[in-house]
């Protein structure tokens, strides 16, 4: 499903809680005491800006008295995404971030990804994979990666840790391409681009992935990972903590200048290995 249609399905969830919202005579703020939100959370779940959580929709199910509607729409609606389920809630925001700040540990983050570098970072986990899935997985990713492509792009800083540099995922030929691609990103200021290198030692969140969103009228979230699971954070003192960890990345990380240099390093040393025909 395109980005264009995910949107209109999600806009779709939104006016149908507003419909059984008001029949059952209740006001957003009134709503939202009763499942533990705002009420400008609400309203923006309404006009489907935001992905409410499956426990939310849950609720909603509860309160309004729906039989189960909202939990059974969310879930089709989920496995009609690309994205692991998980990760959607976050993607979906994607669109609408104004600014996106991100950390990577040890992988290209999926907006800056070459269709050949997601297809080998995919198949490493999924190594039955079937090639339909794999180009499932790989078109999901391009189409959001459309978002820097255009005119409204938000910022994008990326701070990659010199490991994603050095992991030869793929072939040399693959990781060539990517990082090319990622030098193509920054020229085009798509996106600037620090690395954090081996020699900065420690850094702040070892290991763990970090990104920032911010909108142009709704609160900023921090999204991470672990193992097949994801946390979407919004809780002002949660998001300051993340911001602050990102700062002493920043501050870390090579300058823009040094890390392009270190990046094109990589590259041609990755072109070396490559075979020729």
């Amino acid at each position: 499903m395109g980005q264009a249609k995910r949107q209109e399905a999600w806009e779709f969830f939104g006016e149908l809680l507003k419909e059984r919202r008001e029949a059952a005579g209740l006001t957003q703020s009134e709503l939202g005491a009763r499942v533990f939100v705002s009420s400008a959370y609400i309203g923006l779940f309404e006009q489907g800006i935001r992905k409410p959580q499956l426990d939310l929709a849950k609720l909603f199910d509860d309160v309004l008295k729906t039989g189960g509607l909202f939990e059974r729409t969310w879930r089709k609606l989920i496995n009609r995404s690309p994205y692991a389920s998980y990760f959607q809630a976050a993607a979906e925001l994607e669109v609408w971030a104004t600014k996106i700040c991100a950390f990577a540990p040890t992988t290209v983050p999926g907006l800056l990804q070459t269709p050949a570098y997601a297809r080998a970072v995919t198949l490493a986990s999924n190594p039955l994979a079937t090639d339909e899935y794999l180009e499932e997985k790989v078109r999901g990713r391009m189409d959001r990666a459309a978002i820097l492509k255009d005119a409204t792009r938000p910022m994008y800083w990326v701070i990659l840790h010199e490991t994603v540099l050095r992991i030869p995922v793929g072939s040399p030929a693959v990781m060539a391409e990517q990082l090319d691609q990622l030098l193509a990103a920054s020229r085009e200021r798509k996106a600037l681009i620090q690395v954090l290198p081996f020699a900065a030692g420690a850094y702040p969140q070892m290991g763990k992935m970090i990104q920032l969103m911010e909108f142009e009228d709704q609160p900023p979230t921090a999204y991470t990972e672990a193992v097949y699971s994801g946390n979407l954070l919004d809780d002002p003192a949660v998001v300051k903590r993340a911001l602050a960890a990102y700062d002493l990345l920043r501050a870390a990380a090579l300058s823009p200048e040094a890390s392009l240099a270190l990046i094109e390093s990589a590259a041609e040393d990755y072109r070396r290995c490559a075979p020729t025909t």
